[in-house]
């Protein structure tokens, strides 16, 4: 990790769960991280964590709503003129909601839609941007994908979701053979888990605690860490290696 010490990354969704963990793991190893969601005091308190740890980077939180278009642009432009540019993106942030293919609100698809797709799309192009006009070679956009995005399970909570995961999975490699047209060595990436124990299912489940608590409580699940650690692995690798996709489950997961 060290030629990423001292560059910028940008995390989607950096204020609780994977986002975080990526977040922390990145100014531990030296890199600025701008930090965005739309409760941007939980940032501030990890950046505070990080400085009193004493972290080689630094971690700038900053408000945005992903689900609106001038405001990630603003977010972009904020960033070129405080820090010149991205050089990582990072797009974590997500959600899901229980509304089944035959009986699900239009309200809850688009709004996965709007967080999953359209907004890790945009924030990939304005990385690529940044990156292109400072003549940035050796960048990398990560998707923080999902096991959904390779196998659809047998639950009805999780159908229109699983279709926006497997977006992602088509994006990163439409994005990968853009990339290469555009004869650049940026790398795409996207890191596929299972079940992580992170307030996902807590949200997905928020008005049945039960049924969100007994997600994580049939086997040990992957911690928010354990992501993080695979961010600085693909970032990691030497500069002729592409990791397309990383994809993995807690030990006693079946699907």
């Amino acid at each position: 990790m060290d030629r990423w010490r001292g560059r910028v990354a940008l995390v989607t969704g950096a204020s609780v769960g994977i986002g975080a963990a990526v977040a922390e793991e990145l100014v531990r190893c030296g890199m600025k991280v701008v930090g965005c969601a739309r409760d941007v005091e939980k940032i501030q308190k990890l950046a505070a964590e990080c400085q009193s740890a004493a972290h080689s980077g630094v971690l700038v939180p900053f408000k945005c709503d992903l689900t609106n278009e001038e405001e990630i642009v603003s977010m972009f432009a904020a960033i070129k003129e405080q820090h010149k540019g991205v050089d990582v993106c990072i797009n974590n942030a997500g959600l899901g909601h229980p509304e089944s293919l035959l009986n699900g609100k239009t309200s809850g698809w688009k709004s996965m839609l709007d967080l999953n797709v359209l907004a890790l799309c945009i924030c990939t192009r304005e990385a690529y941007q940044s990156m292109k006009e400072r003549n940035v070679d050796d960048g990398h956009i990560i998707n923080i994908n999902s096991m959904s995005g390779h196998r659809v399970v047998c639950s009805t909570d999780g159908h229109f979701y699983s279709s926006t995961k497997y977006a992602v999975t088509a994006l990163t490699e439409g994005l990968r053979q853009e990339l290469r047209e555009a004869n650049t060595h940026i790398r795409a990436t996207c890191i596929s888990p299972g079940v992580v124990k992170t307030d996902f299912f807590s949200r997905l489940y928020k008005d049945n605690p039960d049924k969100a608590a007994g997600v994580c409580s049939r086997f040990k699940p992957l911690e928010a860490i354990d992501i993080a650690n695979s961010v600085t692995y693909v970032l990691s690798a030497p500069p002729h290696v592409q990791i397309g996709d990383v994809q993995m489950r807690p030990v006693e997961q079946v699907l």
